[in-house]
């Protein structure tokens, strides 16, 4: 019974190593982050001594129209890029849902490769198309490469809530008279609200961060601010790219904030369960 009870008492240890290990990890990841935040309020222009609290690079940032313009630009190719990755994700997680046979699981399996595929590759892979179509580098080939790349996010997020809709709520709404059209309409989508609202709200977060696919497919001018930034630093860091980055990192934390919460305020559980589509 002795080494019964001594098991007991190890399996309530907690892992101290593992403790350990966890807190360097989160301190490496997260230290550099609060330290740009830190400085973004920095009163002087010095990015080592911080001296006292202003929001003086935030106004800095306000007056630099190159920087509003490429800020600009992120938003509509955000907006066009959601809508445009919502509607095809919503219409390819049906198809695959409801196609029978191995060509629907070969396309669902075919869906997944843009998810697992090194960002680089597909970023030299949508340069080496625009290119070999004769195509100028534009905001149109930005905006068509985040399309293309976030359309898998929300397959991923919708198939599953897809699959998890009861068939014969459509089947009744046809025995009451409705057409397919209209029983996808006026009850499959509106079940699929609270996913879709938040899958958009994901991309929208997603396509504004990326800078790999966008540094690929982007023109000379106008830029996204992700590009613009890099474009900045190669000549050293000045402190107002601390207050833009400061500014898209409460931005993104919000609205992926938001996305987990969509689904709660439609009376659905919310959470990390958006990225089962539950």
């Amino acid at each position: 019974m002795r080494p019964v009870r001594s098991r007991r008492r190890g399996a309530g240890r907690r892992p101290r190593f593992a403790i350990a290990v966890t807190a360097v990890f989160f301190a490496l990841l997260y230290v550099p982050i609060g330290v740009v935040v830190l400085f973004s309020f920095n009163s002087q222009k010095s990015l080592t001594v911080f001296d006292d609290v202003s929001l003086r690079w935030y106004g800095a940032f306000l007056r630099d129209d190159v920087l509003l313009d490429s800020l600009g630009m992120s938003l509509r190719v955000s907006l066009v890029a959601m809508a445009g990755s919502v509607l095809l994700g919503v219409a390819l997680a049906l198809g695959l849902v409801r196609g029978r046979g191995r060509l629907g699981a070969f396309a669902g399996l075919v869906m997944l490769v843009p998810l697992i595929t090194p960002e680089i590759v597909t970023g030299v892979a949508a340069m080496l198309l625009f290119k070999g179509l004769g195509i100028t580098l534009s905001t149109t080939t930005v905006t068509l490469a985040e399309i293309t790349f976030s359309i898998s996010y929300v397959t991923v997020i919708l198939r599953s809530r897809v699959a998890a809709l009861n068939p014969e709520i459509e089947e009744a709404a046809m025995d009451l008279g409705a057409t397919r059209r209209q029983a996808v309409r006026l009850v499959t989508l509106p079940a699929l609200l609270p996913s879709v609202l938040a899958s958009g709200v994901l991309v929208f977060a997603l396509v504004f961060d990326d800078f790999v696919l966008a540094y690929f497919t982007t023109g000379v001018d106008p830029q996204p601010l992700s590009v613009r930034i890099y474009a900045a630093i190669r000549f050293g860091v000045q402190p107002t790219i601390n207050a833009v980055g400061t500014l898209m990192l409460a931005g993104s934390v919000g609205l992926i904030a938001l996305a987990l919460v969509i689904p709660r305020l439609f009376g659905r559980r919310g959470g990390l369960d958006l990225l089962s589509g539950k």
